[in-house]
């Protein structure tokens, strides 16, 4: 996807990501194959995070059990363990390189992501390297767009053993994006929810209307 800034001249050709490698210790069981509808997560995730950008990259552990993704995806996987979300980034950002100056980046547990969400992410970058959102004083950072160009910096944190993606912001020039800039196109701000128990599962579940609330939780 090609989007042109409201802010800027400059034209963003952006690609996704969605990091799947985690352990699930807190869900209990992976989150990446949970039921949702008529798909599972990352099947999900993989098809609102294609209406808005393209290339997508899932970048999985090695050896994970995956559900069938279109064939416009690829696959690919950490090269070390056990090394967070900033491991995951550099494999898919390297991935994406070459396709797309830069990537929108999610995780496989955010199923009410709005496309609209993506795209307003993706033209805020415009004229930088990153733009997270900043809520109450804290970053998204597995909801934000990054440039390749941080590669670099990426490596030289990882090889400090530094794995908190929050790092880069103050490396590289970053646009924090507020919510009332994000609420234009996602008033509740739906596409930061994550699951990370079963209990956030059931009220995203509840959310999405595929469980009764009234009723004892089954999926539908």
């Amino acid at each position: 996807m090609t989007l042109q800034s409201t802010d800027s001249a400059a034209l963003i050709h952006a690609g996704g990501i969605v990091l799947c490698g985690g352990k699930s210790r807190r869900m209990g069981r992976s989150k990446a194959m949970l039921p949702f509808g008529d798909e599972v997560m990352l099947q999900r995730m993989v098809r609102l995070l294609g209406e808005a950008v393209e290339p997508v990259v899932v970048v999985a552990a090695v050896g994970q059990a995956l559900p069938e993704l279109p064939r416009s995806v690829e696959v690919a996987h950490d090269r070390h363990e056990d090394r967070g979300p900033l491991e995951g980034l550099a494999v898919g950002l390297r991935a994406i390189e070459g396709r797309a100056e830069a990537a929108f980046v999610t995780t496989c547990d955010a199923p009410l992501l709005r496309p609209a969400f993506v795209r307003r992410l993706v033209e805020m970058s415009a004229d930088h390297t990153i733009a997270v959102p900043q809520i109450d004083g804290h970053h998204e950072p597995l909801a934000a767009v990054y440039r390749t160009s941080v590669l670099p910096h990426i490596d030289a944190l990882l090889a400090a053993d530094r794995l908190r993606p929050a790092y880069l912001f103050d490396l590289v020039s970053t646009r924090r994006v507020t919510a009332e800039e994000l609420r234009e196109v996602d008033p509740q701000l739906c596409s930061l929810k994550n699951v990370n128990t079963p209990e956030a599962y059931r009220a995203v579940l509840i959310e999405a209307g595929l469980v009764d609330q009234s009723g004892p939780g089954e999926h539908r």
